[in-house]
């Protein structure tokens, strides 16, 4: 058995519906559903899992209505990271799917997130403009900016794709900011990499090494989803709010924060405490095995033979 992550360890003890995340319909038509997804609930199902995700909830609430068939069900058209929250569209038909995925750009005219960064001795953005670094992916399937000269763990350069990122501070704190995010691509952890790769680590995110966890959750959340109804040609717009908190928590700023699980244990499959993997030698010295599952996810990707 692998080991467990620290903070998923944390949400089963605490997070009252650990596995249980339910979601909210907002709208629901013949052709699509918009729903309001919880942090912590996947999006779709990865290659042979199994587990709960907002399709097979969905699916399940659809059934419950006595509308679901093998031609009407959810299919995917777009995902949110697991940890992220918020406003996400179906398609409920394969001919939906079809016509929404393949007039995507045209069709949706505002995606707005929100996020926490934290403030660093790093961060280096103005108050509004474009992040447009290409983003790589490591070892762990994890988005991340590549620093010049970065190698994977063949010695190779990454592989980079194009992404970019419109940004805007619409509140600044001591300690961190609150962001309004747009993205004209939608690459893996593309708001999460690049706000990190310019100082301004979300907070709660683990994948990146944030040093403050207050809410418990990644801060990202999508705000609002507008389009043009692909059949109906109504214009649409949803938008629910990030909570009330974020923005009380960004004005008074963290005074005390409190260390993050990541940053001091990881647990094994027995759950006992183990030394702070953020001690091992990142070094170019070749690893070991032991040593690699102790390392994050961003630094394991960069080591090379």
């Amino acid at each position: 058995m692998a080991n467990v992550k620290a903070s998923t360890q944390y949400k089963r003890e605490h997070k009252a519906d650990y596995g249980r995340e339910k979601i909210e319909i907002l709208y629901q038509d013949q052709w699509l559903c918009v729903i309001n997804k919880p942090a912590g609930l996947l999006s779709v199902p990865y290659p042979g899992s199994k587990v709960r995700t907002a399709q097979s909830v969905l699916e399940d609430l659809l059934r419950k209505q006595g509308t679901v068939n093998a031609k009407h069900k959810p299919f995917v058209v777009h995902r949110l990271d697991r940890d992220t929250s918020g406003v996400m569209m179906f398609a409920l038909t394969e001919q939906a799917q079809k016509k929404i995925m393949d007039s995507w750009h045209q069709m949706v005219t505002e995606r707005l997130y929100h996020a926490i960064g934290e403030n660093s001795s790093k961060s280096n953005l103005a108050d509004e403009g474009l992040i447009d670094n290409p983003l790589a992916q490591n070892a762990h399937n994890v988005g991340f900016v590549p620093k010049a000269g970065d190698v994977d763990e063949k010695g190779k350069a990454f592989k980079t794709v194009p992404a970019r990122t419109h940004f805007k501070m619409i509140l600044k704190g001591t300690t961190h900011t609150l962001f309004e995010l747009s993205l004209d691509t939608g690459k893996k952890n593309q708001i999460r990499a690049h706000l990190a790769a310019h100082g301004y680590t979300l907070a709660g995110d683990e994948e990146h090494r944030a040093k403050t966890d207050y809410f418990h959750r990644l801060c990202l959340h999508a705000r609002t989803l507008e389009f043009d109804h692909p059949f109906t040609k109504e214009h649409m717009k949803f938008e629910v709010p990030e909570p009330d908190e974020w923005s009380d928590y960004v004005k008074k700023g963290d005074a005390h924060p409190q260390p993050t699980l990541w940053s001091n244990i990881y647990l094994d499959k027995s759950n006992k405490r183990k030394s702070n993997y953020a001690k091992i030698d990142l070094g170019t010295k070749r690893l070991s095995a032991k040593d690699k599952a102790h390392l994050n996810f961003i630094e394991s990707g960069k080591k090379h033979r």
